[in-house]
């Protein structure tokens, strides 16, 4: 496995590769600073996205999880820079509870660029598992300008 950290205004990010994908995105400093075209892709994208350039992730990604984990990082993924969707919408597209989702969302392995904090609770705003909890996320929403529903 590689490490690098990228330095954004949601905190200090360690990504991780591992055989050509990023598998794994914690907040907090590794202290590496492992090269490889991947990592580089990985935060060279973060940077973008951090200074307002970037809505779309393109770095290679894979989910090291359940299928249904897969599934639900998939249905995040395809949710649009600056859209919510709500968890019931994801279950509903997946035929399972809310629930269900709302815990693989929690899982994320690769929050930001697997987009979880684009996923909202029935009434409005939940938790979200990175660093600082709900106030990164609101931060994230903000920073895409998807924070209307704040208001």
């Amino acid at each position: 496995m590689l490490y690098c950290d990228a330095e954004t205004q949601f905190g200090t990010l360690c990504l991780t590769e591992t055989d050509g994908a990023i598998t794994l995105l914690n907040w907090g400093r590794r202290g590496r600073q492992d090269r490889s075209a991947v990592l580089n892709q990985a935060r060279r994208e973060l940077e973008e996205y951090d200074a307002g350039s970037r809505e779309v992730f393109e770095v290679p990604l894979r989910v090291d999880a359940s299928d249904f984990q897969r599934d639900v990082c998939a249905a995040m993924s395809a949710i649009p820079f600056g859209e919510t969707v709500t968890y019931g919408d994801i279950a509903k597209r997946l035929d399972v509870t809310p629930q269900a989702v709302g815990q693989a969302c929690g899982g994320n392995p690769i929050p930001i660029i697997i987009p979880c904090h684009r996923v909202m609770g029935a009434k409005g705003l939940t938790g979200f598992s990175g660093a600082g909890g709900v106030e990164t996320k609101v931060a994230l929403l903000r920073h895409e300008r998807a924070g209307g529903f704040l208001i």
